[in-house]
């Protein structure tokens, strides 16, 4: 029996089983974990991190010594030349944004070789929000090569890079699509063959929830720049706030430029107290990443073996966090989230219904009881009201409490008569 919270015997027994099939999952991501909380912790005792580096600075921020190790910490982390580590990037949407501000110039050429991107990059690029200072509002030019069968379309990306591409993009992640995630051998495949066509190309890669989940990162197999989001992966459910940017130092130095000002560019900006959480955020990533990752994976036993879709499956290679699994119509998909909800530690007694979210083209329902507002490390459950009525699960700080978040979603379907393999009295 459970402890605590009231669980249907049915429901308890095919957690056991999900839990039997995910032994040997559990096994791999341990080893991933170890291998990449090794690799940070080097980082640390490379750059002497010591209680110095966590004093605050005010005002321009000249000298800040900690928030410049930072950066030489990340960047030794990610195999990068330099990095932009910062609390003052607002989400993973405004730091790919100084990205792409910072090394495109007007007449350039943005190809995206991953389909159309996550919805709220569409403004930034321009896609849609005409006026609202996109990308092609400054005349930088956009295409893409669409997905073939859900994967990247190699023959068709060497046929669209050509000497007039400025820059290449990769969303490594799903987004709200139901394609595999990249593996970072999947974006080697893709460098390799965009350098064959143009080695001039910026190859740049939208890393959000990518970060830990393999031993090796996009900028070691060839990516030139790389960015993310310190409340997902990057920040391990510590960071508050804030963003990356690593790669090569100059384009970084650019980026740099954006987000401050041009000639003062990473010499300036407060840290304000934020060091000792990114700093930590950063130790406990690789561990978190490797909870949320054991989430993941019991989701997907736990409700394939209900009876429905799940991508990826429980033994499937991971290249990122996020769980997808198709609940077929709305009203269990609004259960599933609700009961998500229930068990979060922060608004667990608020009850998620659809609504209009900014930055998105349909209804979105959401559970997210954070300690951080927003933040997709911790467990999480979004989707857009839409056929095929997908839910897409994220994060969790540990394996134990995503658990029993599973588990109570599927007793309020239960409860609501709409669990597969349960109610239908398989």
């Amino acid at each position: 029996m459970i402890p605590f919270f009231k669980i249907d015997e049915r429901i308890e027994k095919a957690a056991d089983s999900a839990l039997e099939k995910c032994k040997n999952e559990f096994e791999a991501i341990n080893e991933i974990t170890e291998f990449n909380q090794l690799k940070v912790q080097k980082a640390f005792i490379e750059h002497g991190i010591s209680e110095s580096h966590f004093i605050p600075s005010t005002g321009y921020g000249y000298g800040d010594r900690g928030r410049d190790t930072l950066d030489k910490v990340w960047a030794t982390v990610l195999c990068a030349e330099d990095a932009l580590v910062r609390h003052n990037f607002v989400s993973g949407t405004h730091t790919l944004t100084t990205a792409l501000f910072g090394v495109l110039r007007p007449g350039d050429n943005m190809l995206c070789v991953t389909g159309t991107p996550y919805d709220t990059i569409h403004g930034v690029i321009g896609i849609s929000g005409e006026g609202m200072g996109s990308l092609k509002d400054f005349g930088v030019n956009y295409s893409e090569v669409a997905l073939k069968d859900g994967r990247p379309d190699l023959a068709a990306i060497k046929e669209a890079v050509n000497d007039e591409t400025t820059m290449v993009y990769i969303q490594r992640s799903r987004g709200y699509e139901l394609r595999p995630s990249l593996t970072v051998e999947d974006i080697q495949e893709i460098v390799s063959a965009v350098k064959t066509k143009n080695e001039k190309v910026i190859v740049m890669v939208d890393n959000c929830y990518g970060e830990f989940v393999e031993k090796r990162e996009p900028l070691e197999v060839g990516a030139d720049l790389i960015a993310g989001s310190m409340i997902k992966n990057a920040g391990g459910g510590i960071a508050r706030t804030g963003g990356y940017i690593a790669g090569r130092a100059d384009l970084v130095e650019k980026c740099s430029y954006r987000l401050t000002t041009p000639g003062l560019g990473k010499e300036v900006g407060a840290s304000l107290g934020m060091n000792r959480e990114m700093y930590m955020g950063l130790f406990y990533a690789p561990h978190t990443v490797g909870e949320a990752l054991k989430s993941a994976v019991f989701i997907a036993a736990l409700f394939e073996g209900f009876g429905y879709n799940v991508t990826p499956k429980y033994n499937e290679k991971r290249a990122d966090i996020v769980q997808c699994l198709g609940l077929e119509n709305e009203k269990s998909l609004v259960a599933f989230c609700q009961g998500i909800q229930s068990g979060s530690p922060i608004d667990s007694y608020l009850l998620p219904e659809p609504w209009d979210m900014p930055g998105y083209d349909s209804k979105v329902v959401m559970a997210a009881g954070a300690f951080t507002l927003g933040s997709s490390i911790e467990l999480s459950a979004d989707a857009p009201i839409r056929d095929p009525y997908y839910a897409w699960i994220q994060g969790g700080l540990n394996f134990h409490s995503a658990k029993i978040c599973a588990l109570l979603a599927a007793q309020h379907m239960l409860d609501e008569g709409i669990l597969k393999g349960v109610n239908d009295g398989i």
